[in-house]
C-alpha cells in the first residue's frame, strides 16, 4: 500500500499574505498565537525542538521527504493554487520541479477555492476570488501543469499523472476543461491526465476516474448531525468531537463503492481552531496508539477495495491540527504508529 500524504507550502512568505494579514505572516503564525478553549485541549501545537522551517529553504524540503521515506510515506500531494493565471505559494514545489530535489514522489491536488478571511472557502470576506475562465486560461494553467506531469517523480496511475481537483462541482464548464486537458495532455505526449476529485458535500461531475474520500471532513459533512454530540460538556459551546466516533463511522461504513473508483483516506487529529478560534472543529481524544489501530483497518480496507494508494490528512496541516511531522508533546510517535500500521499490513 502506497501512503500520499497531503502538503500544505503556506509555511513561507508571500506578498499577498503580508498585506491581507501583516509582515512575515506564514501558517507559523497561525500555530503560535493558538490558545487552550477548555481545560483538556492541546493548544498550542508546537514544532519539535522548535523546527519553524521556511519552505523556501531546501535543506527544509529535504528533511521533510527524509523523514517521509523513512516511516513508510510513499509521496506528497502538494496543495496547488491557481486562479485565473494567478498563483499563490508556488514557490516550494516550483524549487522541487526547479532544482530535482528532494527526490521523493509527488502530485498535485488543485485546492480551488476562493481565499477569505473567514478561511472556510467561502464567499465571505473574500481576499482572493476564483476565476476560472475559459480556453484561453485552461491552456495556460495546462502548460504550468505540464512541467510537473513530465517529471519522472510525478505519480502516475496507468502512466497517467494523478491530478486531484478539490471542489469540481464549483468549476463552471468543468467537464469541458477536464475534456479540453485531456486533449492537450495526448497532443504533448501524455496517455492523459488521470483525474480524481475530493467527496464532499456536492454532486458529481463527469470526466474523472476516481474520487477520495476525503477525511475528516466527508464524514462529518455526512454524518456530522450526530457527531456533534460525541463529547460532553462543551459541545454546546464548542464543536468538540470524540475522535474514536469520527474513527468508528469511518470504518463502519459501506466497504466498497461500486460502479466508481474511490480512494480511501486517513486522518491524523483534527482541530482548526488556530485558524477560526470558536469557530472551530475540534477533535478530542486522538494519541498516536489510536491512530495507529484505526490507520490499520483503514489500510486493510483499501487493500480490500485493490486501491493502490491512501490519502493521509496531512503530512503538515499545523493550523488544522492534523499533522504526522514530529511536536513538542509526541515527538516521532505519530510517524512511528504509521509505520507500525503498514508493517502489520505486509
Amino acid at each position: 500500500m502506497k501512503l500520499i500524504a497531503f502538503y500544505l507550502p503556506q509555511f513561507h512568505e508571500i506578498p499577498e499574505n503580508n498585506l491581507w494579514w501583516g509582515i512575515g505572516f506564514t501558517e507559523w503564525t497561525n500555530t503560535r498565537k493558538a490558545q487552550k478553549l477548555f481545560p483538556e485541549h492541546y493548544q498550542p501545537r508546537e514544532p519539535f525542538q522548535d523546527y519553524y522551517y521556511d519552505l523556501t529553504d531546501e535543506d527544509a524540503r529535504k528533511w521533510q521527504a527524509e523523514i517521509a521515506k523513512n516511516y513508510g510515506i510513499y509521496g506528497f500531494c502538494y496543495y496547488h493554487y491557481w486562479f485565473k493565471g494567478k498563483r499563490l505559494l508556488e514557490k516550494p514545489f516550483n524549487e522541487v520541479l526547479r532544482t530535482g530535489e528532494p527526490d521523493f514522489p509527488f502530485c498535485l491536488s488543485w485546492a480551488n477555492e476562493p481565499w477569505s478571511r473567514r478561511w472556510d472557502g467561502t464567499n465571505h470576506n473574500l481576499l482572493m476570488p476564483q476565476d476560472y475562465g475559459d480556453e484561453k486560461d485552461w491552456k495556460e494553467h495546462f502548460d504550468y501543469l505540464l512541467i510537473a506531469f513530465k517529471d519522472e517523480r510525478y505519480i502516475r496511475v496507468d502512466n497517467k499523472p494523478l491530478f486531484i481537483i478539490y471542489r469540481p462541482a464549483i468549476i463552471p464548464r468543468c467537464e469541458e476543461m477536464l475534456l479540453y486537458w485531456q486533449n492537450l495532455a495526448k497532443q504533448n505526449g501524455l496517455e492523459g491526465i488521470y483525474f480524481v476529485h475530493t467527496l464532499s458535500y456536492e454532486p458529481l461531475v463527469k470526466g474523472f476516474d476516481a474520487c477520495i474520500e476525503f477525511e475528516p471532513s466527508y464524514t462529518l459533512t455526512h454524518y456530522g448531525i450526530n457527531l456533534e454530540k460525541a463529547v460532553d460538556g462543551y459541545h454546546q459551546k464548542f464543536n468538540v468531537m470524540d475522535y474514536d466516533k469520527v474513527w468508528s463511522n469511518i470504518l463502519e461504513r459501506a466497504e466498497i463503492k461500486k460502479n466508481f473508483k474511490t480512494f480511501l483516506c486517513a486522518f491524523v487529529d483534527w482541530d482548526n481552531s488556530a485558524r477560526i478560534g470558536n469557530r472551530a472543529h475540534i477533535f478530542k481524544g486522538s494519541t498516536p496508539e489510536k491512530f495507529s489501530h484505526y490507520l490499520t483497518q483503514q489500510i486493510k480496507q483499501a487493500v480490500k477495495n485493490n486501491s493502490e494508494f491512501l490519502f493521509i490528512n496531512a503530512w503538515n496541516e499545523w493550523a488544522e491540527g492534523t499533522y504526522l511531522e514530529p511536536d513538542k508533546k509526541y515527538g516521532y510517535r505519530y510517524l512511528e504508529a504509521l509505520k507500525k500500521s503498514l508493517e502489520i499490513n505486509l
